[in-house]
C-alpha cells in the first residue's frame, strides 16, 4: 500500500523465465520481500531505471549547477552508460554489485573516443573521471529515495587511488620558458597564457576577446567545469592579453591558431609534444603540466588555498589533496616565529 495515497499498489515482477523452473518460486518470493522492505523504508513504488537515474541527474545539474556541467554529464552517459540498452533499462532496485563490476571492467577496456588521447588505452585517471558522474547520479537517486541502499555501487565505484601521478610533473620557470620558446608562434602564445594563469587548457582555448576587459584588467572564464568566474589580472599579465586581443573582434578567439581558429585538444596535442621534445622536457610533459606548475608556485608562494581554488576553478579539497604538501615550508617558517 502507498502510505501517501493509502491505495493498494500492484507491481509485476516478471516470470523469471531466465531461471530453471524449480528456482522461479523462490526467486519471486525473494524479490517480493525485497520490494516490500524497500517500500517500508520509504522507497519509491514506481520502478526507476538506470536511464531515469542519468536523465534525472542531468536535469539536476542543469538546474542547480551549470549548463556545461549538465552537458558534460549527458555526453559521458550517452557514450558509456546508456549505449547499452539492456543496462540502461535495468531497474535501479535490481542493480547489484555484479552489474556495476561488469560495467566498470568493460569501461576500463574501452579506448578513449575523444580528446588528445583518442584511440589510446583508457588511463586510471580517465576511468576515474568517467566514473564520477555515474557515481554522482546513483548517489543522487539514493538521496531521492529511489532506493534505500547504495550497496550496489558503494564499493565498486570507488576511484582508483594515485591515478593522477602525472600531476607530480613540475616545470620550474626556466623550463617553462624553454618549453614555450620551442613552440610555434601561435602555440607559444597559448602556452604563455597557460604559464601566467592557473586555468585549464580547455578553458583558455574557449576565451574570446570579449572575455577580456582591458580597462578593468579582468578576465572572465565562461566555459569551465565549475562555471563562470572572473579573475583580476596583474598589469604585466593584462599587457600580454591586451597584445593578444589587439585588432580582433570581440567574438574572435583570444588565443587563436595561425589560421584564426580556436585551439582544442586535438589541435594542440602533437604540437605540444613536439615542443616538449625539442625543449628536452621530462617525459609526459603536456599543456596541463603548465597549469600544475603554476598552481604549485601559487601554493608554495603562500597564497591561501581558498583563493588558489577560486581562481583555478576547482575545490579547496582538490587543492589540499594535490598541493597541500607544498605548505610544509610555510608552516615551518610560521612555527619558527613562535620560538621564545
Amino acid at each position: 500500500m502507498d502510505v501517501t495515497t493509502q491505495k493498494e499498489v500492484f507491481k509485476t515482477m516478471g516470470d523469471f523465465s531466465e531461471l530453471p523452473a524449480h528456482q522461479r518460486f523462490d526467486a519471486a518470493q525473494t524479490e517480493a520481500m525485497t520490494q516490500v522492505a524497500h517500500i517500508g523504508k520509504g522507497g519509491i513504488i514506481k520502478p526507476k531505471t538506470i536511464r531515469d537515474v542519468c536523465e534525472s541527474y542531468v536535469n539536476q545539474q542543469r538546474q542547480n549547477k551549470t549548463a556545461s556541467a549538465a552537458k558534460d554529464a549527458e555526453k559521458r552517459f550517452n557514450s558509456y552508460v546508456l549505449d547499452n540498452e539492456r543496462f540502461a533499462a535495468l531497474e535501479l532496485s535490481k542493480l547489484t554489485p555484479a552489474h556495476i563490476d561488469s560495467w566498470r571492467k568493460a569501461l576500463a577496456k574501452r579506448p578513449t573516443t575523444s580528446g588528445g588521447n583518442r584511440g589510446e588505452k583508457r588511463t586510471a585517471s580517465t576511468l576515474n573521471r568517467d566514473m564520477t558522474p555515474f557515481r554522482a547520479a546513483l548517489n543522487h537517486a539514493f538521496e531521492e529515495s529511489w532506493v534505500t541502499s547504495d550497496f550496489a555501487w558503494r564499493g565498486k565505484l570507488k576511484p582508483i587511488e594515485d591515478a593522477d601521478k602525472k600531476r607530480e610533473l613540475y616545470l620550474d620557470k626556466d623550463q617553462r620558458t624553454k618549453f614555450i620558446s620551442m613552440a610555434t608562434p601561435d602555440l607559444a602564445l597559448f602556452l604563455r597564457g597557460m604559464a601566467m594563469l592557473p586555468v585549464r587548457p580547455g578553458a583558455l582555448s574557449t576565451l574570446t576577446v570579449g572575455d577580456f576587459d582591458k580597462r578593468l584588467m579582468t578576465l572572465q572564464i565562461k566555459v569551465d567545469k565549475t562555471g563562470t568566474r572572473k579573475i583580476k589580472l596583474p598589469a604585466a599579465t593584462a599587457d600580454v592579453f591586451a597584445l593578444t586581443a589587439k585588432d580582433k573582434l570581440p567574438s574572435a578567439p583570444l588565443f587563436a591558431r595561425s589560421n584564426g581558429s580556436a585551439w582544442n585538444k586535438d589541435s594542440w596535442k602533437y604540437p605540444v609534444k613536439d615542443a616538449a621534445t625539442a625543449a628536452n622536457m621530462p617525459e609526459g610533459t603536456t599543456a596541463y603540466t603548465l597549469r600544475h606548475s603554476v598552481i604549485s608556485d601559487l601554493v608554495h608562494g603562500g597564497l591561501d588555498l581558498l583563493t588558489v581554488a577560486q581562481i583555478s576553478g576547482t575545490s579547496v579539497r582538490i587543492i589540499e589533496k594535490h598541493y597541500g604538501h607544498l605548505r610544509g615550508e610555510i608552516a615551518a617558517n610560521a612555527l619558527a616565529s613562535l620560538v621564545l
